[in-house]
């Protein structure tokens, strides 16, 4: 079913140890947080591997980004189960039969804490 304003996109994703480490080893972000774990036996998950919880959203829709504004709002640690709700707030058909598309996220975790909002703006191809 094709996108319209107004829809609401869910995801839901739980960081493993393991997602870290895999994303430290690709990323080269080896902060101390990320590798070495606090009292609780937990890291810091990058943000910008949270930040992967939207872009999932968009890459199932095929969605080529023009800009991403995310703004990280408190740290996520492996274990943490993070849900994300993404808006469709404008969609546009343009005549080249590709759509504008504008997106607000915000992503919680199983809390219900604010962790990270953004938006996106692209097309879809």
């Amino acid at each position: 079913m094709p996108l319209k304003a107004g829809d609401i996109i869910t995801f839901a994703r739980t960081f493993t140890l393991r997602d870290v480490e895999v994303f430290t080893a690709i990323s080269g972000d080896e902060g101390i947080h990320h590798v070495s774990p606090d009292e609780q036996g937990r890291l810091v998950v990058q943000g910008l591997l949270t930040a992967t919880l939207p872009t999932k959203i968009g890459g199932e829709h095929n969605v080529l980004a023009r800009t991403m504004n995310f703004d990280f709002l408190r740290p996520v640690f492996t274990g943490d189960t993070i849900n994300c709700v993404v808006k469709i707030e404008e969609f546009e058909k343009q005549e080249n039969d590709r759509s504008a598309i504008h997106a607000a996220f915000l992503c919680k975790n199983q809390n219900e804490k604010e962790v990270l909002k953004g938006n996106f703006k692209g097309i879809i191809l």
